[in-house]
């Protein structure tokens, strides 16, 4: 199966669930610019379960789309466990949905670092049940080209809001 077919087959089976438990998703994303979404409205009938998509590719976006302090962006980077947990911790409350994933990486050629070369993603995953919300968050370091980071990043998101909406 190639990346393509992985990402239909993944945002296919995460539609299917939220729908069958009248959950909704909404999504913060900045390497990715959308492409979770993309992939999620892909699916007929995922209008059912998804209705934000925001793409913060800037740290103004984050700040002003999403309440990412600009404390938190300024301490530990646009690339790191605190700006995604504020960036889908934003897009929760904005949107009022069940769940949110955010991503923000390095996806290149440039701009990686000894800290945080290319290929590293964050990932933060919030969850509402019952009024309180569980928020976790998780890193990948991806290989390949611009192109190979994000196609990694949009599979992990999916897989990773697939395992929290059961």
């Amino acid at each position: 199966m190639n990346d393509a077919e992985t990402i239909r087959e993944l945002s296919e089976q995460l539609v299917g669930r939220l729908i069958d438990g009248s959950k909704t998703v909404a999504t913060a994303e900045s390497c990715t610019g959308g492409w979770i979404a993309k992939s999620l409205t892909d699916v007929a009938g995922s209008s059912a379960c998804f209705g934000y998509g925001l793409v913060s590719y800037s740290n103004a976006a984050k700040q002003a789309l999403l309440g990412v302090e600009a404390a938190t962006i300024n301490d530990y980077g646009a690339v790191s466990r605190e700006t995604v947990i504020e960036m889908a911790e934003g897009a929760l409350r904005l949107s009022g949905a069940d769940f949110s994933i955010a991503v923000s990486g390095i996806a290149g050629p440039d701009g990686g670092s000894e800290d945080k070369p290319v290929g590293t993603v964050w990932f933060a995953f919030c969850v509402r049940q019952a009024g309180d919300i569980e928020t976790s968050a998780e890193h990948e370091k991806f290989e390949g080209d611009r192109d190979a980071v994000r196609r990694q990043t949009v599979a992990r998101a999916l897989e990773g809001l697939g395992a929290r909406a059961v």
